[in-house]
């Protein structure tokens, strides 16, 4: 009889060990920020099947999201129900269906498994809405950041979930860039790691891992191609038009690097850069650059503002 309840007891302890190793499926989401990438993400979650909240601090910005999810809805039906109108309408629908919109994040977060937050990129907000969530979610719950330059780590360490923490970082536009980034930290557990891959692949996307180092994987490499190609300009060794031209002929590439960084904004590159140069001071692929110090100073952000390194119209 002792021997059958030891047998029990240690049958019961594996199996609640093996429940509490099992993978969270994400199915409620709730993304933070009804921006560029928090209406893109919101997007392709929802057309997956997911239910989803949008939150963003007014009414009069969530309507101007969902305008451009279901804008980009239709664009994405006419490519992928060319021959079938009424499928594309149904998938509009239903999409549309899975998502909903608050202003209140406090309130929504008390039921979801992943909070998704693509606010601005300053660690003082983004680390005092993340302390404030920490609250109210439940246990269970994983925060991710979408940031594209900040480290994961330090947005985890204003929450008590460091392990239940990771970064998921999108590129622009969400519904159509197959990519998405999945940062872990020292601290986020294979658990959370392996949750967030598999919400990268259920959303449609491609995912690749990397650790919490500046700039991730891709920004990493891109933002001091972009700086280089600028410290070519400024020491006269070529043009502006002439290097893009170069880059797009002899590498390939859809866009010069000046045409991107207007693209970007020149005032998001300088961001990241100098966020990169505080950390590691000595290195030189992230030493500022006065001339787009000097752009940004002026309010010449690239194709936002209607000027950077070109002019548009």
């Amino acid at each position: 009889m002792a021997f059958a309840t030891r047998h029990f007891v240690r049958a019961a302890s594996s199996a609640a060990a093996t429940a509490a190793a099992k993978k969270l499926i994400v199915k409620h989401v709730t993304v933070i920020g009804g921006g560029l990438m928090g209406a893109g993400i919101a997007q392709v979650a929802a057309a997956s099947g997911h239910t989803v909240v949008l939150v963003d601090q007014s009414d009069e910005i969530l309507k101007k999201s969902t305008k451009g999810i279901e804008e980009s809805l239709k664009r994405v039906t006419k490519k992928k129900f060319a021959d079938k109108p009424e499928a594309g309408a149904e998938f509009i629908e239903k999409t549309l269906k899975n998502l909903t919109t608050s202003t209140d994040a406090v309130a929504v977060v008390h039921s979801t498994d992943l909070v998704i937050e693509a606010i601005v990129e300053n660690q003082e907000v983004k680390n005092e809405l993340f302390k404030r969530l920490d609250k109210f979610a439940p246990e269970h719950t994983i925060f991710a950041s979408n940031t594209s330059s900040l480290q994961i780590t330090q947005l985890a360490n204003s929450t008590t979930r460091q392990d239940r923490f990771g970064g998921l970082h999108f590129f622009n536009p969400v519904p159509m860039m197959k990519l998405v980034e999945v940062i872990k930290t020292p601290m986020t557990s294979q658990k959370t790691f392996e949750s967030l891959v598999d919400f990268s692949k259920a959303v449609g996307k491609s995912p690749v891992s990397c650790k919490d180092t500046p700039g991730f994987i891709v920004n990493r490499l891109l933002v001091p191609y972009m700086m280089e190609a600028v410290r070519l300009f400024e020491r006269g060794d070529a043009s502006k038009e002439d290097i893009d031209v170069a880059m797009k002929l002899g590498a390939g590439y859809p866009m010069g690097p000046f045409e991107l960084l207007d693209y970007v904004g020149l005032d998001t590159s300088k961001y990241i850069i100098d966020g990169w140069h505080s950390l590691e001071p000595n290195n030189p692929l992230f030493a500022p650059s006065p001339l787009l110090n000097k752009l940004v100073e002026e309010k010449k952000l690239g194709k936002k503002t209607g000027e950077g390194f070109y002019k548009y119209k």
